[in-house]
């Protein structure tokens, strides 16, 4: 099992943490600002193969939910709130499946359920040539899993406790919206909330993400 890279903001309450995983080639650093917005101890992560966390030969959907996991077992964390953007998200449902009873909430943004019929592959172009933040390897898995069916999955969003924010980029996004929505509908206690920016709406509009989603973890953590 790896160790992930980590940022931390706040001071630990007894609560708690809000972990915050970031989407592909991303890390811990894109929740800068929410992470100071929140009024609870928050943790940022380093998905495997990005930032600061290792890399290595395994950039599952369910590998990276095992790091999650590990990491909170590590660190003493029980129970925790989710917020995951795109690959975050998705690692964030897979972690709520693996073990419903050890997340409270989930805020997930954009996220991309997976289709219900095999989709056309797409080239993952090549690595460029000017250092990336991240193993370009994780592209090539990811863009696959994302285009593959996954009964399992869906059969699992019934049975995921969790109170569940789903946030929608709109039209402007690249993601599937009306499948976004079957999705959440599945689910027992979900609501979708379109912020018609695009895919990366804590980015594009983190005001409006932080308008609905600090209100949403504050009530939670009541």
């Amino acid at each position: 099992m790896i160790e992930l890279g980590h940022r931390t903001t706040g001071e630990p309450d007894g609560g708690p943490p809000v972990v915050l995983l970031h989407a592909l080639g991303s890390s811990a650093r894109t929740w800068a600002d929410l992470a100071k917005r929140l009024p609870r101890h928050s943790v940022a992560l380093d998905l495997r193969g990005h930032g600061t966390s290792p890399h290595t030969d395994d950039y599952t959907f369910t590998a990276m939910a095992d790091d999650v996991l590990h990491f909170m077992d590590r660190h003493g964390h029980d129970t925790v709130d989710l917020v995951g953007h795109s690959l975050g998200g998705a690692v964030a449902m897979h972690v709520a499946m693996k073990a419903p009873d050890r997340v409270r909430l989930m805020v997930v943004e954009d996220i991309a359920p997976p289709p219900h019929e095999r989709t056309e592959p797409i080239e993952v172009p090549a690595a460029p040539p000017e250092p990336v933040d991240f193993d370009w390897a994780v592209v090539h898995t990811v863009k696959h899993l994302v285009r593959t069916p996954d009964p399992t999955w869906w059969a699992g969003l019934p049975r995921i406790p969790a109170d569940t924010l789903w946030l929608a980029g709109g039209q402007g996004s690249h993601v599937d919206q009306g499948r976004l929505r079957e999705a959440a509908q599945l689910m027992p206690t979900a609501t979708v909330v379109e912020i018609p920016v695009g895919h990366r709406i804590h980015s594009e509009a983190p005001d409006d993400f932080a308008a609905v989603v600090v209100p949403f973890l504050s009530r939670a953590a009541s």
